[in-house]
C-alpha cells in the first residue's frame, strides 16, 4: 500500500508522455517540377514564319538549359547561332534564317 501514491505518479506521468501534441500537418509544397522536367508553366510560342521558328527554338534551347539537358556554354552557342537565324529573318531572308536554324538544330542534335 506504501507504493501506491508512487505507482499512482508514475501512471500519470506515464499518461502524459503518451498523450499526442496536436501540431497541424506540414503545408503542401508548392507545385514545381520535378528535375529535369519541364514545369506545367511551360507554353511554346506561337507565331509563323521564320520568327516564330526562331522563338519557338530558342524557347525550347532556354528549357533545356532551366532543366539541365543542355549546359550552360551549349546554350550561349546555340543561342548565338539563333541569334544569327533572327538577324536573317528580320532583314527579310526567310529562307537563309530557315536553313540556319535546320543547320543548328542538326549540329546540336535538335529535330528539325
Amino acid at each position: 500500500m506504501r507504493h501506491l501514491p508512487v505507482l499512482a505518479l508514475a501512471a500519470v506521468l506515464l499518461s502524459a508522455c503518451q498523450t499526442p501534441t496536436a501540431s497541424a500537418p506540414p503545408a503542401p509544397a508548392p507545385e514545381q517540377a520535378a528535375p529535369g522536367v519541364t514545369p506545367s508553366t511551360f507554353h511554346m510560342p506561337s507565331g509563323t514564319g521564320c520568327a516564330g521558328e526562331v522563338d519557338r527554338f530558342q524557347a525550347v534551347i532556354d528549357n533545356d538549359l532551366a532543366t539541365g539537358h543542355t549546359t550552360k556554354s551549349v546554350h550561349d552557342r546555340v543561342s548565338a547561332e539563333i541569334a544569327r537565324a533572327r538577324t536573317s529573318c528580320t532583314a527579310g531572308n526567310e529562307a537563309g534564317a530557315t536553313s540556319q536554324l535546320h543547320a543548328t538544330k542538326a549540329r546540336f542534335g535538335y529535330p528539325g
